[in-house]
């Protein structure tokens, strides 16, 4: 039915008594898929991007910014990720202990060595809201270095 004004005889409750309501969506509506993610060769901000698309489930009909609607995403051959540029040397990522001199910085040379992971879980986390559903989002995304992963069954 179409909305319509309420005419000086109706009350508004009876104009809104015609017109159909989007219902919010239930905790028990959504469904959660499992997603496999190559990024041999790609670049790492447009895949990191599409994870977290996947991970927040933009492309749902139901998606709600305040429901964590997304799906499972499961990224393999971390370690042959690509960058642009000259972000392979120049790039550092940092960290702060809290502590004097708790300076920490590396470069994403030296992490693709040392854990190649943490380059693709920075980058998504980079890129999901910065709410309390970011944790619960990234605990969805399982990244392995390479081709072998426990969640073949999955799909």
């Amino acid at each position: 039915m179409l909305m319509t004004r309420p005419t000086p005889r109706q009350s508004s409750g009876q104009a809104k008594a015609n017109m159909k309501m989007t219902l919010p969506t239930r905790l028990s509506e959504i469904k959660r898929d499992w997603h496999i993610v190559d990024i041999r060769g790609k670049i790492l901000g447009r895949m990191a991007t599409e994870i977290a698309r996947l991970l927040m489930g933009k492309g749902k009909p139901y998606f709600a910014k305040n429901l964590d609607c997304g799906d499972f995403v499961v990224v393999i051959n971390a370690s042959k990720v690509s960058v642009t540029g000259k972000k392979e040397t120049d790039k550092v990522y940092t960290r702060y202990s809290g502590y004097p001199s708790g300076l920490k910085r590396i470069r994403l040379e030296e992490m693709r060595e040392k854990k190649p992971e943490e380059i693709i879980r920075h980058a998504v986390s980079g890129m999901l809201p910065k709410n309390k559903l970011r944790a619960s989002m990234l605990r969805r995304l399982y990244v392995f270095s390479g081709e072998q992963h426990p969640y073949e069954n999955k799909f």
